[in-house]
């Protein structure tokens, strides 16, 4: 039987999914809109069709401490990106479209099945481009009993309209912080206007959900977790990021500090991108964080050992910051 809780949040997705499906048919669900009818099979920057594409879903040992926790986070990796990073750790499926496009009703089985498997949550992994078709299989998976926290794992290239339409349907969010400087953004990830849609998107996000709220066993449910990963020569402009953090977002914000860069993809095309992140260019990031007194979150030791698959994702934080 259905409680109070669950019926709230199933006529939320209800109402948000009949207007995220409308706005397919001239899609403006992120910045970048393209205005293509996808219910038609038209497809825009993202590449992204009517149909879902994921290229894996599993249990995943590797993210943040709340999220993993003891049962694992119920990852779910979509195909396809809003933004062409040309360092991506995970470009076999962002940018090389590796995957299988599957119905909305499988992805809601795919939900279901992580639930069933013991995860701590469902993990949203790169959703920007198929909001409209998750907030569609959460309406199948909740409406069959589906009742642990949603995760919204971005790159933070969002659009803070789409995302009011995920206000008590999304309980955790987990955005990058990636620039800074907008001109850093288009050389890397030929997204221009980065910065604005990414701290508007971050401001919103803090506003639905707040401060990370953790429970009894230190498990996530409810809450804001910043990502921001450290480039070579700090082109990613993280001192510039945390600062917006204490001073818009919340001085109790959690942090999620990686080290994990190497260099892949096109990334030796840009000589200041062809090579790791010193220790000393981590640690004055850290530093500052500290500085700022932004003391949540977590801080990772250098990989020792680079997973070209799923390195962008296995996060093994080493200690609080």
């Amino acid at each position: 039987m259905p409680t109070r809780k669950v019926d709230s949040k199933l006529h939320k997705i209800r109402d948000s999914a009949k207007i995220l499906k409308e706005s397919l048919e001239r899609c403006s669900i992120c910045p970048r809109r393209c205005g293509i009818n996808r219910i038609r099979g038209e497809r825009g920057y993202c590449r992204a069709g009517l149909q879902p594409a994921v290229y894996s879903h599993s249990p995943h040992h590797g993210e943040e401490p709340p999220l993993s926790g003891t049962r694992g986070s119920g990852t779910i990796f979509f195909t396809y990106c809003n933004m062409k990073c040309a360092y991506c750790q995970n470009y076999y499926f962002s940018q090389l479209g590796h995957g299988v496009e599957i119905s909305i009703e499988k992805l809601s089985e795919i939900m279901l099945g992580l639930e069933k498997h013991g995860c701590h949550n469902i993990n949203l992994v790169s959703p920007t481009h198929f909001v409209p078709q998750i907030v569609m299989a959460l309406e199948m998976a909740v409406g069959k009993g589906l009742d642990i926290p949603i995760v919204y794992n971005s790159g933070g290239y969002d659009l803070p309209r789409t995302l009011r339409l995920l206000e008590g349907i999304v309980d955790i969010y987990m955005p990058d912080m990636r620039y800074s400087d907008d001109n850093t953004a288009k050389k890397y990830s030929d997204a221009e206007d980065y910065v604005k849609y990414n701290r508007g998107s971050v401001m919103e996000m803090q506003r639905q959900v707040g401060d990370l709220l953790l429970d009894e066993n230190g498990i996530a449910e409810k809450g804001l977790i910043v990502r921001l990963l450290a480039l070579p020569q700090e082109l990613s402009g993280i001192k510039e990021s945390l600062k917006f953090i204490k001073d818009r977002v919340s001085g109790n914000a959690y942090l999620s500090i990686m080290s994990q860069y190497y260099p892949t993809y096109k990334a030796y095309d840009f000589k200041e991108l062809s090579r790791g992140v010193t220790k000393e260019e981590y640690k004055n990031v850290v530093d500052e964080a500290k500085r700022l007194g932004l003391n949540n979150g977590w801080i990772q030791e250098r990989p020792r050992q680079q997973d070209v698959t799923f390195l962008g994702t296995n996060i093994k934080p080493k200690r609080e910051i």
